[in-house]
């Protein structure tokens, strides 16, 4: 063989080597408890992973929430040649208008979405693995489309790989505050601010007034206790349909709030306002010690509502996480007012609707029409307007 020979040889080798897919198996699994121990392999710190795809979160769920809406719990793992898990994606399956939709565990309940990760892989991943990933998809299940909603494009500093998929914004972007460790507070909150909430705080001051983390089970079972008899109440008045009051929810959120995860803290944390007297202010969320992200809130119905507890609860949460060297702190999609005072950027978010069938063509093409519309009119004051108008009128 001549030099040239050889050389183009190698050359249309590395080529193929290149389109290649680390990816050598995809299995389906529809137990969960089949699949704990490569989910729970897949949490380790050196991995990528959000807080809301922890397996304690999406596994009570689950069980109490997706199984009673009549969804199945559809996990992808992919698997190298070596056996090695590269990926888990926790997903269910449901049916809609005769359409098999494979979506995010969690329902309205997660913020961001994002398979479970080995680091070095998602370092790494190209056009063929995620090729090999849905191919496999397609061989080894009935699903007729992806609807993979609200990812983050960077979680940890790492790209996520499947923002290299056709995808398009969210709906909603989320309102993030970074925090630098170490910054003195004024980095994070203006001294104007913090002094008008301070003279606030101090028209709320009563008999055993403090702020804290729920830390024993009976602190837990007791704060949510009350989160579910005012939460009703501040959304009736704002004509909002009450989310906690579907199927399993409320069973979801009381088991997820009492389960201790392996290094500290709970799989939700929740933080109060309180004094002898009552419960002023709550919000519970999730951290991974690097980020935490709000999930739900809620405040009192007395005259001490006047007083703005929930931004001087969020004032001592922010401090809270600050302290112990966390980098950020989202309050969850939408935008609503009270999170711009915090949280002066977004944090853009997007949606992937993937055909794996003739049928999830037209399926994806609504899907994506349908979030696209809803962008445009959160975005839009008088369409928003129009839009909140008629959702009253039809309640």
């Amino acid at each position: 063989m001549t030099m040239a020979a050889a050389i183009e040889s190698r050359t249309a080798e590395a080529s193929a080597r290149s389109r290649m897919s680390r990816i050598a198996r995809v299995d389906i699994v529809t137990d969960l408890g089949d699949a704990e121990p490569i989910w729970r392999r897949l949490e380790y710190p050196t991995q990528l992973f959000t807080p809301y795809q922890r397996f304690d979160f999406l596994a009570n769920w689950q069980r109490q929430a997706g199984a009673r809406a009549n969804a199945t719990a559809f996990i992808v793992i992919a698997y190298d040649g070596d056996g090695r898990p590269l990926l888990l994606l926790p997903l269910t399956l449901v049916h809609e208008h005769s359409v098999r939709v494979a979506c995010f565990m969690g329902g309205k309940h997660t913020t961001f979405n994002m398979a479970l990760w080995d680091k070095d892989f998602a370092c790494e991943a190209s056009a063929a693995d995620l090729a090999a990933l849905l191919s496999g998809i397609c061989e080894r299940s009935a699903a007729d489309v992806l609807a993979l909603t609200q990812q983050p494009l960077r979680w940890r500093d790492v790209s996520n790989p499947f923002a290299s998929l056709p995808k398009q914004p969210s709906a909603n972007d989320c309102p993030v505050l970074t925090m630098v460790p170490g910054a003195p507070p004024t980095d994070r909150m203006s001294n104007s601010f913090r002094r008008r909430l301070k003279s606030k705080e101090r028209k709320l001051d009563a008999p055993g007034y403090r702020y804290h983390v729920a830390d024993t089970d009976a602190e837990v079972a007791r704060l949510l206790d009350w989160f579910f008899r005012v939460k009703p109440l501040r959304m009736a008045e704002q004509k909002l349909p009450n989310v906690f009051a579907e199927a399993g929810v409320e069973n979801f959120i009381r088991d997820t709030c009492l389960t201790r995860l392996t290094g500290g803290g709970r799989a939700i944390d929740i933080h109060a306002l309180e004094c002898d007297e009552e419960v002023i202010a709550l919000f519970a969320g999730v951290g991974d010690g690097y980020r935490f992200s709000t999930m739900f809130n809620t405040y009192t119905m007395s005259e001490r509502s006047r007083y703005s507890p929930g931004l001087i609860l969020m004032r001592n949460i922010i401090d809270h996480y600050a302290e112990r060297g966390y980098g950020l702190l989202d309050l969850g999609i939408g935008s609503d007012d009270y999170k711009r005072q915090f949280c002066k950027s977004d944090e853009p978010i997007f949606d992937s609707f993937v055909a794996l069938s003739a049928r999830g063509k037209l399926a994806a093409f609504v899907m994506s029409g349908t979030s696209r519309t809803k962008r445009l009119v959160k975005r839009n004051e008088m369409l928003l307007h129009l839009a909140e108008k008629l959702r009253r009128g039809l309640r």
